[in-house]
């Protein structure tokens, strides 16, 4: 709990929508990045870039520019950078049957047009980043 000390807090799921795009946008990531639905609570240090979103229940989305599956939990943990989420918990890819955690999401800079999800089992997957825009 210490990492959330010093933190902004937005509880409901319209204020703590507005605060995840908020970060979303102020650090450059795509705002489509995380579809969220019933969120209880978004935190956000400035001081150390430690963010978390507490959702009602576990969430799967399809990115269909990409067909990709991707599945959020109930709580979802990073530190936000520009263009950038390292230390990333409570997201996983569906990669061949299985469910790799994502740790890491990089947009390339310079742009490229390009966005990274790279996973603790040493998998990297590069994908357009209008993928994850927000309609999609």
């Amino acid at each position: 709990m210490a990492e959330k000390e010093g933190g902004i807090v937005k509880n409901g799921h319209e204020e703590g929508l507005k605060m995840a795009i908020s970060i979303l946008e102020e650090f450059g990531l795509p705002l489509g990045l995380l579809p969220l639905a019933d969120v209880v609570e978004v935190g956000f240090v400035k001081a150390t870039g430690y963010m978390w979103i507490v959702q009602n229940k576990n969430v799967e989305h399809k990115f269909k520019m990409i067909s990709k599956l991707v599945s959020y939990d109930k709580e979802i943990t990073g530190y936000v950078e520009k263009k950038r989420i390292k230390k990333l918990k409570g997201v996983k890819a569906n990669e061949l049957m299985l469910w790799p955690p994502v740790s890491q999401i990089t947009v390339d800079e310079p742009p490229t047009g390009k966005i990274q999800f790279k996973s603790l089992a040493g998998i990297t997957k590069t994908f357009p980043v209008e993928a994850f825009a927000a309609d999609q």
